[in-house]
């Protein structure tokens, strides 16, 4: 269905009504109307809606006499199990926000989390969560450890203005921020992306840190929807993700680098039989990888996923399939979700003609309650009527965005990437399209070197690892400098074997550097 809104500027999402506050509501009446229904295959361990209910009715009790109650935030050390999931279930049907942590992480990293968040309790699930667990002076609670309960106080789901979750996300500072989302938001989320995917039998697979946004979709989106959710142990164990099941998935979300990685194996994944709709998400998808992909796609439902966190883990959508790839730099993040709306503004916030670049602001259902511990929301998140809408949170998400003539959005890249370099402009998202265009570059990330004039770094990873580095370097470098001023090409072009992914199959910069540094050291 095309959405509604026509106004220059801005692009509305379908009114929508959705029919519960919360998805611990949703998950409710599956347990009530569809008991029997597999909620969590873990490791061929199946639990049905009705136990699955059941259990987070147990650990809520627990929480309860803990004194745990509305408002408070509890940590949910997050181990892609059955028992984390009744334990986030249990934790929201209080009225509480569960903060995910994952186990992964660097302990300062988890220590910030930890002081940010001021937690009333941490839950964890057994033996194994016990062994990295950090000291703590709050409930320390084991669900694995809970004796059970015949007939467990059911609740009152929670209210949609109440705070579902609290994620943390790299701050400016240094420090990370918790996003606050509410359980109306994420009961919008869950709906619209249940509608967009569909209902099926074979649910999803959980195989991100639950920590992410990625998570979130493969998680919440299933059970709103009375599907399985599949958990997976390994981030990339590629024979649990696309062994052989009675059912395909209903859908399975990616990053472009995840699709990236699973290519680079023995033998590539076949997503025709593992899934019936594949979402990417959290990266600019190119058209080459999917063209890349091939065969391998063809006969599925294909989804391009928008959003920042702080837009409740996706505001936009594209659906598209092989037949209609698009002759841009990368595939377009489609229109906005029920009950939201996308303006394309200029700095002053003021609307910016379709097909001219402006920064995207969301405002409407979709956008999240603000950042833990801040007085005031920050000024990212504004009111809607500063954009000349109806009263309201707006989030400015600090990326170029353009309107296509179709009336859907293309992703250009990050407003603060542009740079200023020797009196000249350039994006990134341009400056990647050109190095993506090199024959035998399968991959490539920018580290930006600041100084009196910032300074381009490039790393890049070759298609064939048989490939001369210096060869493949050399060729980057002149075909960006037949395009480019030459104060826009990168002063240095590194060849690596792997571009370098964080825990939520996000390229990682920095990390990326690290390896290159340890390489040259030992030459």
């Amino acid at each position: 269905m095309i959405p509604s809104g026509t106004t220059p500027g801005m692009l509305a999402g379908e009114a929508r009504p959705v029919a519960a506050d919360s998805v611990v509501e949703m998950v409710r009446g599956h347990a009530r109307l569809r008991p029997d229904a597999v909620a969590v295959d873990s490791g061929g361990t199946l639990l049905t809606y009705r136990e699955l209910w059941h259990r987070a009715m147990v650990v809520a009790a627990a929480l309860d006499e803990a004194g745990v109650g509305a408002g408070d935030r509890v940590v949910l050390w997050a181990d892609r199990t059955a028992g984390t999931v009744a334990g986030a279930l249990a934790v929201m049907a209080l009225g509480a926000a569960y903060v995910p942590v994952d186990p992964t992480h660097p302990e300062e990293r988890i220590r910030q989390v930890l002081d940010g968040a001021r937690p009333t309790a941490l839950v964890h699930d057994g033996a194994a969560a016990r062994q990295t667990l950090p000291l703590v002076d709050v409930t320390v609670l084991d669900l694995a450890a809970l004796a059970d309960s015949a007939t467990p106080p059911d609740r009152e789901p929670p209210r949609a203005g109440d705070i579902a979750y609290i994620v943390f996300t790299s701050g400016s500072t240094g420090a990370p921020k918790g996003v606050m989302v509410e359980h109306g938001s994420l009961a919008n989320y869950a709906a619209w992306c249940g509608d967009l995917v569909g209902n099926g039998p074979g649910g999803s697979p959980l195989f991100a840190s639950l920590g992410y946004d990625l998570a979130m979709t493969s998680l919440w989106v299933p059970l709103s929807q009375g599907q399985p959710v599949v958990t997976v142990a390994g981030l990339w164990d590629q024979a649990a993700l696309f062994g052989t099941r009675p059912e395909p998935y209903t859908f399975m979300k990616l990053t472009p680098s995840h699709a990236r990685f699973f290519e680079a194996l023995g033998e590539p994944p076949r997503y025709d039989r593992a899934t019936r709709l594949l979402m990417f998400g959290g990266e600019g998808l190119d058209p080459a990888l999917l063209t890349g992909l091939g065969p391998r796609l063809e006969g599925l439902r294909l989804v391009n996923h928008y959003g920042p966190t702080e837009t409740t883990i996706g505001c936009c959508a594209h659906s598209f399939d092989l037949t209609r790839l698009p002759r841009t730099p990368t595939v377009p993040i489609g229109v906005p979700a029920w009950n939201t709306r996308a303006y394309v503004v200029d700095e002053q916030l003021r609307p910016v003609p379709d097909g001219r670049p402006g920064e995207l602001v969301i405002a409407g259902r979709a956008v999240a309650a603000g950042y833990l511990g801040d007085g005031a929301p920050g000024d990212r998140f504004i009111d809607e009527r500063e954009l000349g809408g109806r009263p309201g949170r707006a989030y400015r998400t600090g990326d170029m965005v353009e309107m296509l003539p179709e009336r859907v959005l293309l992703h250009l890249g990050r407003r603060d990437d542009q740079l200023k370099i020797n009196g000249y402009r350039v994006e990134l998202g341009e400056l990647r399209h050109h190095v993506m265009s090199v024959p035998g570059v399968d991959d490539a990330v920018f580290d930006v070197v600041p100084g009196a004039v910032d300074m381009l770094d490039l790393f890049v990873r070759p298609s064939d690892h048989r490939t001369a580095p210096g060869e493949l370097a050399g060729a980057v470098h002149k075909a960006l400098s037949a395009v480019l001023p030459s104060a826009l090409v990168p002063g240095q072009v590194r060849v690596v074997p792997e571009i370098v992914l964080n825990p939520n199959g996000k390229r990682d910069v920095a990390a990326t550097r690290k390896l290159w540094d340890g390489l040259s050291a030992g030459h």
